[in-house]
């Protein structure tokens, strides 16, 4: 019979069977450094999710379609945080931080969101960054004959808003209809982005 060996135990991985149960953490990383660290926890047996988009890159005068995170220097890991696997993440390099104040104040993420973005990274539909928009949030139309007018976000559906325009002074509101992505929040500095050719 041959003596046992000592074997490092993974890092607190969930039983597959209550993974679904853990909750969701944001992990802010360097720039470019998504896909590093994410190979990274995977190797540790954490469970990670970058979502990724397609876009078009010239190299070599050859233009194709290469995958790029969803959301610049962020992924998501699902997983109870511990000290020790909060520890244990940290070590990754590449990594900056998990969103949250501290290491038993995290940050989670509704799993109906991450749900949300994991469906829209599994279909071919187009994914375009757009500014982040909330409901009665005072807002600037981009383009149309409405540019550069401000008002308030009351209702947003998919594509379609209705924009409050007041009149302080006569205590006075109407409303319009507008198309979502050419709203941007009033002092952001987004900029449209145009559609690639």
């Amino acid at each position: 019979m041959l003596p046992e060996q000592s074997v490092p135990a993974m890092p607190m991985m969930p039983d597959p069977a209550t993974a679904a149960d853990c909750p969701w953490f944001a992990l802010w990383t360097h720039s470019n450094c998504e896909e590093r660290v994410r190979q990274q926890l995977d190797e540790k047996g954490f469970r990670t999710f970058l979502p990724t988009v397609r876009d078009w890159s010239r190299r070599a005068g050859v233009r194709r379609l290469i995958p790029r995170p969803m959301f610049p220097s962020y992924l998501f890991v699902q997983h109870r945080i511990e000290k020790r696997s909060y520890i244990e993440i940290m070590k990754t390099q590449g990594l900056v931080r998990i969103l949250g104040e501290r290491w038993d104040r995290l940050e989670q993420i509704p799993s109906v969101e991450v749900e949300a973005i994991q469906r829209i990274a599994n279909t071919l539909l187009t994914v375009m960054p757009h500014a982040y928009l909330k409901e009665g949030q005072r807002v600037r139309i981009t383009d149309g004959p409405l540019a550069g007018v401000e008002g308030i976000l009351v209702r947003s559906r998919p594509h379609r808003g209705l924009l409050v325009l007041s009149v302080e002074l006569l205590r006075r509101s109407v409303a319009v209809e507008v198309d979502c992505t050419a709203v941007v929040p009033v002092g952001s500095t987004w900029t449209a982005v145009g559609r690639h050719g």
